[in-house]
């Protein structure tokens, strides 16, 4: 049965995709002015849910409240998508997410309450990765570009381009993972500094054969091109959040530009590893796997 169109269900997931984006940078805010215990407690504020706003609380707890809407968000979401999609797969995905948004709010609780040990705010700052992907993902399987009948493309070469845009994906998360050691204090630069070559190589490689073996695709083309410009900007901002880090040691507490490029360089980072799950999912909506041929918008039959 081909699955339907509702304008409005995608245009709500795209919204919530966005305010997902404003999450990540209230939470790159937290860490990046040493506001991760201005609040002693969870889930309530100082035993309260309207604080004084002032010094690191307006930050810590501007984050809870963008969080707990997110998690309103995707709560409707999820029943909007059991309401008017016939996808049985995807309204299910939605409750998943649901239930990855509350894990997530868990996981932030326990930061708090553990005092940050145990490698939870590393933990806390990947899965969030992985949700942002979640909600991204949905926003693409509710799109029109999704179920329409789009052009197939012939992948003839080896590692096959959906096994090369996992193994991309995921080296991007461990950069991710080794990111978010170093700037929360558990692990040194180097393992860091070594991931960014390892990610260079893994996009340049995916570009490549993006390039070689999907010229004619227009989507795949502009997968190439967000690579590349993500990890670019990504790699010159790591530069300068490093820079800002060392030449602010000594002062009190985080500067302004400290900050603004720590943040950018984090929220730009969770930008790149989003366009490698596009990445994924473009290549499977468009590149048969070995053994299926397309037969229409929605499903694939083995051979």
């Amino acid at each position: 049965m081909k699955a339907s169109y509702h304008a409005s269900v995608h245009r709500f997931a795209v919204f919530t995709v966005c305010w997902t984006v404003l999450l990540l940078i209230a939470g790159a805010l937290v860490t990046s002015n040493d506001a991760a215990l201005s609040v002693p407690d969870w889930p309530k504020s100082f035993g309260t849910w309207t604080p004084p706003m002032v010094g690191g609380v307006f930050y810590e707890h501007s984050h809870r409240v963008i969080a707990g809407v997110l998690g309103v968000l995707t709560l409707i979401l999820a029943v909007w998508i059991w309401i008017k999609e016939e996808r049985r797969w995807l309204r299910w995905f939605a409750v998943i997410a649901v239930g990855g948004i509350v894990t997530q709010a868990i996981l932030g609780g326990q930061v708090v309450i553990q005092l940050l040990h145990y490698w939870l705010p590393v933990i806390h700052a990947c899965f969030a990765q992985i949700m942002f992907g979640a909600i991204l993902s949905i926003a693409v399987f509710t799109s029109n570009w999704w179920i329409s009948d789009r052009p197939q493309w012939e992948d003839r070469g080896s590692p096959s381009i959906h096994s090369l845009a996992l193994l991309n994906a995921g080296v991007i998360f461990l950069q991710v993972f080794l990111g978010a050691g170093f700037r929360h204090k558990d692990i040194p630069i180097w393992p860091h500094a070594a991931g960014s070559l390892a990610v260079l190589a893994m996009v340049v490689w995916t570009a490549v054969v993006l390039r070689k073996r999907f010229e004619r695709s227009r989507e795949l083309t502009k997968m190439r091109i967000l690579l590349h410009s993500f990890f670019g900007l990504q790699f010159l901002l790591g530069i300068g959040a490093y820079w800002s880090r060392i030449s602010t040691a000594e002062a009190p507490q985080p500067v302004p530009v400290m900050i603004a490029l720590t943040v950018t360089h984090t929220v730009v980072g969770a930008l790149l590893f989003a366009v490698s799950i596009l990445t994924i999912l473009v290549c499977y909506r468009l590149v048969p796997r070995p053994g299926e041929v397309a037969v229409s918008s929605d499903d694939r039959v083995a051979v």
